[in-house]
């Protein structure tokens, strides 16, 4: 079954489609960082550089050598900056053309499905009016839309991050399954599985001393300690993108101050103020899973080691297995794994997807 993904970035979205039995056949992205890291881990995908708003279907179908009847699935994650609907409907809006962009290539191919991905606040976002069109505009498609807030912590990411999912089903295409089952939560209260914890997923990346960089690619110097370790670690033989940044004495001693788990609260008070974000000097719980990742702003740190994650410690967090590789220089990198979906959680959402269309 054939996946275009837009706004693909790094491709965290398609790998959770990858690994649940999908092929990767196109993805699109402005940036070109991640397009080159997408193309590097997708070869077989045909994958554009450019503004979404400059291609449509057929663009796709030629760069893919498909049908329109071959695409099953659509996925991205459009940006949802511009989205106002004060007055006129959100299609209709300028700002949105990126999100009209999504809505015409999803007109234009017709997928069995579509899976549209968004930060949590788009539910809210103007008294809830944005969700509303979104459904609408898709509804009006023929397509039967489901709307759901999914954490990926449950479903065995070891991450406390929030994203809202919308899934369409062609009416036309599948008439045997009127809405879709979004998956269940496997991890976690009330499940037969804990949550998997910082310490589940990196503490067998901790043997990089926190003073000199080592390199990119290494040897594993340690056995997985966990069951989550061994599933990171089943296709790749070796650690990449494992290159620490080096901090400052001064940086530190600071964070050498604050305990497993702690912030800026646990420093003395004349430290307070050197950070002027309420999110400096935190570090991860290891035995929680962790806060949301961020791009890279260096203000999260180890549980243990007196340093800011490495691109592979914050992979693993988001849950990309060991084999995937990330291009650019360290910031670039950082902010690829960022922005991406987990892994993990798109294929909660993959697996629904395929039992889906099988049985339509």
């Amino acid at each position: 079954m054939n996946v275009v993904d837009l706004f693909c970035g790094c491709g965290g979205f398609s790998k959770g489609f990858c690994q649940a039995g999908f092929h990767i056949s196109y993805g699109i992205d402005n940036w070109k960082d991640a397009a080159i890291t997408y193309k590097h881990n997708f070869s077989d995908a045909a994958v554009d550089n450019k503004d979404i708003a400059d291609i449509c279907g057929n663009d796709i179908l030629k760069a893919t050598g498909l049908e329109a009847d071959d695409i099953d699935v659509i996925i991205g994650g459009p940006p949802c900056q511009g989205f106002s609907v004060s007055g006129k409907r959100m299609l209709e809006d300028p700002r949105n053309r990126l999100y009209k962009s999504f809505v015409d290539i999803v007109a234009d191919l017709r997928p069995s499905v579509f899976v549209m991905e968004n930060v949590p606040g788009l539910i809210r976002l103007f008294d809830g009016k944005v969700k509303n069109e979104v459904i609408h505009d898709f509804s009006e498609l023929g397509y039967n839309v489901q709307m759901k807030l999914l954490t990926a912590d449950r479903f065995g990411v070891p991450q406390q991050r929030q994203r809202v999912f919308f899934v369409g089903i062609n009416q036309e295409k599948i008439k045997n399954t009127k809405e879709f089952a979004f998956p269940e939560e496997t991890h976690g209260d009330g499940t037969d599985k804990p949550h998997i914890t910082c310490k589940d997923a990196i503490s067998d990346l901790d043997f990089i001393p926190d003073d000199r960089v080592i390199g990119e690619c290494m040897e594993y110097q340690i056995p997985p300690q966990s069951e989550y370790q061994s599933l990171m670690r089943k296709n790749s033989t070796k650690v990449l993108n494992h290159s620490v940044t080096l901090h400052t004495e001064k940086t530190k001693n600071i964070i050498a101050m604050v305990p497993d788990g702690g912030n800026y609260k646990d420093l003395p008070k004349e430290l307070w103020g050197i950070r002027k974000v309420n999110i400096a000097w935190t570090r991860m719980n290891s035995n929680k899973p962790c806060f949301t990742i961020d791009t890279g702003h260096n203000h999260h740190f180890h549980y243990k080691e007196n340093r800011v994650p490495t691109v592979r410690e914050s992979a693993r967090i988001q849950s990309f297995p060991d084999d995937f590789e990330f291009i650019g220089i360290k910031t670039s990198q950082l902010r690829q794994v960022g922005n991406a979906v987990p892994p993990l959680l798109a294929q909660a959402i993959a697996e629904q997807v395929k039992e889906t269309i099988k049985r339509g």
